[in-house]
């Protein structure tokens, strides 16, 4: 709600993020493959929930597993019963039994993904309820150093990765670790030494796999990350741009985005690459299994040590034997690219939240306005003050208003007052008692703020005025309008009240959202205002209806004004004048004006500029 003006922020690096950037290689195949136990844990906790489910899929993974093992079995055994026994009545039930397994094993499918599709999207709804629920619980410092874009990938990129992997992977990696362990069972029981044969190739597969999973991980994760820094780019861009226009800055912002969207498709184009080798080198190695197995069941047929039907069968279960191990080679790094969106998402769940109101902190009812500063001091970055010793009253009703240079602590004296930051040193206290034991809710439901960029939601104009007071009749609403000197714009709109304003207001002038967010306020009807540039970059016709509207806003209210151009001030109370966070002048116009001091001096560099 409040800008933030210093010039220096804390920036808060992901240590992941600087480990794929400029650590060694080492430490860049950790950062790739993260804590993967960890993060898969975390996200099983939210699964939970619905763990009847989850399990009532596992156990008709294990039936599945069990049919697509007894197929091939009975498919040797109908080889058999044809070729070496010449018994076609009972092939004729064989086959009707294959028929039968192949069915059941259609319906088990089914239940299984339809299960575990409901599991993935109820855990999914659940992460995304609690990350935004998160969101609204940090503090204003954090998305003062995060692009929103960012943020919105989170909320949207990355956890649409972990529900395309919960709706397929999860149920693919259970399959298919299932069906190798029954496979490699089933094959000892027929012949150890043609299983033998076939495990030949298992180290070169966990080589390749081994080889190929180091290196995909590292590009997943990359893609994840700047496919983040890219929307966040394209939200800033869209948001600003009108600034880029004007300023003719197209082909420069064309040119950014082209790097930005390099390094996505470089990413991506690796990981993909690296992972494509997995098919293709377990399609090798398959081959190479059924070759040997082939060539060497044959001999052993021709002398009379198997059958022809479990040269069949056992063939077979060499490709299902490769098949889970390519499946859970893929299903790797589908894995690993959702490990790299959930520690993304984990990354903000981790953040701390804004400090609760402890349980002795009481609700304030109404605030009659006296305000006092004692020796407050604060800082952004520990030894670094932004506030130094800040010490003055106001009393109920009174007109305070702050004005300095750019970076002076003049938004940070409003966002202490609103608890949007800690009191670290000194006392703030309302009505003579400390803000450290108000509730934070209590104290900002009485403040009204006005700011130089008032935002409006995409929904209509008597819900943008609503959001003041939620409970408030249309009655209401149009007499906060006509006390803002909103109404006669607002009758002008093609539906009135219930004009739909599109994003941001979009629809109206800078001064008519002004209007609107005064009408807001005045419906809210706070007992403290902050005005925040309120008047400023607007015409002269539509700033005397805004200063008309806020000289009503403002009656019988203790009102603070942030200010540049002091000709908005001169009326005020009390100037209270700063620079470099230290209060150096405060008093009436006329008072300062006569001190020719610091205020003086700004007051004529504004005349002169004016």
């Amino acid at each position: 709600m409040f800008r933030n003006k210093r010039s220096k922020t804390v920036t808060k690096n992901n240590q992941s993020d600087s480990n794929l950037q400029d650590g060694p290689k080492s430490q860049q195949k950790r950062a790739s493959l993260g804590n993967i136990g960890e993060t898969v844990y975390r996200i099983w906790k939210y699964m939970a929930a619905d763990k009847f489910l989850f399990n009532l899929a596992i156990i008709f993974v294990v039936i599945s597993s069990a049919l697509s093992l007894l197929g091939p079995y009975l498919l040797g055994v109908a080889v058999d019963l044809l070729v070496v026994n010449e018994n076609p009545s009972a092939l004729t039930t064989i086959i009707f039994t294959l028929v039968a397994i192949f069915i059941i094993h259609s319906i088990v499918l089914w239940f299984q993904n339809y299960w575990m599709i409901t599991v993935a999207q109820n855990t999914i709804f659940t992460m995304r309820n609690h990350l935004f629920t998160h969101l609204l619980q940090l503090p204003i410092l954090y998305f003062q150093t995060r692009q929103s874009g960012e943020l919105m990938s989170r909320l949207t990129n990355d956890l649409e990765n972990i529900s395309r992997t919960l709706n397929s992977s999860v149920i693919q990696l259970a399959t298919s670790f299932l069906t190798l362990v029954g496979t490699v069972i089933v094959m000892l029981w027929l012949s150890p030494l043609l299983t033998l044969l076939t495990m030949v190739i298992v180290p070169l597969m966990i080589w390749g796999m081994n080889w190929i999973t180091n290196r995909t991980g590292r590009y997943f994760k990359e893609q994840q990350k700047y496919l983040g820094e890219m929307n966040g780019y394209i939200e800033e861009t869209m948001s600003g741009h009108h600034m880029v226009k004007l300023f003719s800055q197209e082909e420069r912002v064309i040119n950014e985005f082209r790097g930005k969207n390099a390094r996505v498709m470089h990413a991506s184009y690796w990981a993909q690459v690296y992972s494509g080798f997995i098919p293709k080198v377990m399609n090798s190695l398959n081959n190479l299994s059924f070759a040997i197995i082939v060539g060497v069941g044959g001999v052993f047929a021709l002398n009379g040590m198997i059958s022809i039907g479990i040269i069949v069968t056992f063939s077979t279960y060499a490709r299902q034997f490769t098949r889970p191990l390519n499946d859970l080679a893929n299903q790797f790094n589908v894995v690993l690219s959702a490990v790299a969106g959930a520690e993304r998402v984990f990354d903000i769940i981790d953040e701390p939240e804004e400090d609760k109101d402890s349980p002795n902190k009481e609700p304030i009812s109404s605030i009659k306005g006296d305000v006092e500063f004692r020796s407050v001091s604060f800082s952004y970055e520990s030894g670094e003050d932004i506030l130094k010793n800040i010490s003055f009253d106001v009393k109920q009703g009174e007109t305070i208003a702050l004005v300095g240079p750019t970076g002076a602590g003049k938004t940070t004296i409003t966002s202490l007052l609103s608890k949007f930051y800690q009191v670290e040193k000194g006392e703030i206290f309302i009505d003579n008692q400390d803000i450290n034991g108000i509730s934070r809710h209590s104290l900002r439901s009485q403040i009204g703020v006005v700011l130089q960029d008032s935002f409006l939601f995409d929904t209509t104009v008597k819900e943008n005025i609503r959001y003041g007071r939620l409970d408030a009749t249309d009655e209401e609403i149009k007499k906060a309008a006509i006390n803002a000197n909103a109404h006669s714009f607002i009758s002008k709109l093609p539906n009135g009240y219930d004009t739909e304003l599109g994003a941001d207001g979009g629809q109206i002038s800078h001064g008519q959202r002004q209007l609107l967010s005064i009408a807001r306020v005045m419906l809210a009807d706070p007992a403290l205002l902050i005005l925040d540039e309120a008047t400023s970059s607007i015409d002269t016709i539509t700033e005397m209806k805004i200063t008309d509207a806020l000289t009503k806003l403002m009656r019988g209210r203790t009102s603070f004004i942030i200010a540049h151009r002091l000709n908005t001030v001169q009326r005020a109370d009390k100037i209270i004048v700063l620079n470099h966070g230290e209060i150096v002048e405060q008093g009436s116009h006329q008072q300062l004006m006569k001190q020719n001091g610091f205020y003086a001096n700004l007051s004529r560099i504004n005349d002169s500029a004016g």
